[in-house]
């Protein structure tokens, strides 16, 4: 497909949704699959928009479910086109077949997930479970707070899962209505810079084509199916060594200043507690941080970015330096160790080899789109704080702002 991006500005005030949707532009994504389901829908809506006044030109093609567009996405990737598709909630969750395959089949998709909550009951607000979904698949997922970094994620998320040492999907969250509908000023690349980051996908040899005959999808069993889990596992790892190498590409093309590819800290320099989390949780947190240190607290911010490959090593680097952590948790992870999230159990994981035994508490909040506020920051900083001063744990657990 070509494409023609002059009538994209280098500087637009945009969505999270509509950053992403420039990148496949300006990625030359060759087939895109839409089925609408709020709040992931304004990407495909501004995808059709990019088509209808000429600034794009690809494949688009609006499926029934789905189930069926994470199929297409999966077939067109096996044959050889760069693609994108994505879904929200349950949505997300009625394409968990596709998904599944998507993985062993070695195809890198890469997909938006708009984060909202599962039903039932109903909500349009935002929780990570339904991304989180897949985290045992073979996804690498990618947590973004704000439009540009959006956009950046996006030329990421292509760069990592189609470099031949990796061929695994990537999906970029964004949180529901926080991101995939507020507007920021985003700094759109020059389309040079963007093609000197961005290769062309070439699947070599494993390309699906009548000159090359190879087998997709064979059904193997006990006989090779563990071989091929394996391979997969070796896949994910070596994605870590892709992320730091595109990365620090990302960095010097784009002038863009992250240390870090895996996380991010805030005002961590001399601080005594620190709480984690993913996502626009970021934004209420920074304030209140800033808030807390004018007041001579010693506090601070640690940001996950990677989900999956999961930073251990980072994180082991970044939290051993503190007297308490608190994790916070938009999602729920029921019936886990200390009832705690997803996030929460996977850093008391990482934790584990630390030199340090630093005492780490779980928080559940912003469940539904519920507001994160300065205050209910403020409660989860002065219970982490009460753990560092006295080494006494009370409860693992606790849900913030509940009725």
């Amino acid at each position: 497909m070509t494409t023609s991006t002059d009538s994209l500005a280098r500087e637009q005030l945009i969505s999270g949704s509509e950053a992403i949707a420039i990148a496949c532009a300006m990625a030359d994504v060759d087939v895109i699959t839409a089925f609408p389901i709020r709040p992931y829908d304004t990407v495909m809506q501004y995808v059709s928009k990019l088509i209808a006044d000429g600034a794009f030109n690809c494949e688009y093609i609006v499926a029934e479910s789905e189930h069926s567009q994470f199929e297409i996405v999966k077939h067109a990737s096996a044959v050889g086109a760069r693609t994108f598709a994505g879904s929200s909630g349950v949505g997300w969750l009625y394409a968990y077949e596709a998904l599944a395959v998507t993985t062993g089949l070695r195809l890198p998709v890469v997909a938006m997930v708009g984060n909202r909550a599962l039903d039932d009951p109903g909500a349009f607000g935002c929780e990570h479970n339904d991304a989180l979904s897949v985290r045992d698949l073979g996804w690498m997922l990618r947590w973004v707070d704000t439009a540009q970094e959006a956009m950046d994620a996006a030329f990421m998320a292509w760069r990592v899962a189609e470099d031949p040492r990796v061929y695994l999907p990537c999906a970029i969250s964004t949180d529901g209505a926080f991101l995939t509908h507020s507007q920021q000023i985003v700094q759109v690349p020059d389309q040079t810079l963007v093609d000197q980051f961005l290769p062309p996908y070439d699947r070599g040899k494993f390309v699906l084509h009548p000159d090359n005959p190879i087998t997709i999808a064979p059904q193997v069993n006990e006989d090779w199916l563990m071989e091929i889990r394996r391979q997969t596992d070796e896949g994910m790892r070596r994605s870590r060594e892709v992320i730091i190498e595109a990365h620090n590409d990302l960095k010097r093309i784009f002038n863009r200043d992250d240390e870090n590819p895996f996380i991010e800290e805030y005002m961590t320099d001399g601080a005594d507690v620190v709480l984690v989390g993913m996502g626009t949780l970021s934004l209420p947190l920074r304030v209140t941080v800033r808030r807390l240190r004018e007041q001579g607290r010693k506090v601070g911010f640690v940001r996950v970015r990677w989900f999956r490959p999961f930073p251990d090593q980072e994180l082991r680097e970044s939290l051993s330096k503190f007297k308490a952590v608190g994790v916070i948790d938009r999602d729920y992870s029921l019936g886990a160790p200390q009832n705690g999230g997803v996030l929460y159990t996977d850093i008391r994981s990482a934790m584990y080899d630390a030199d340090a035994r630093v005492p780490i508490i779980g928080f559940i909040a912003g469940l539904g789109g519920r507001e994160v506020t300065i205050d209910s920051a403020t409660e989860m900083f002065d219970l982490t704080q009460k753990v560092a001063d006295t080494g006494v744990i009370d409860e693992q657990l606790r849900w913030i702002d509940v009725r």
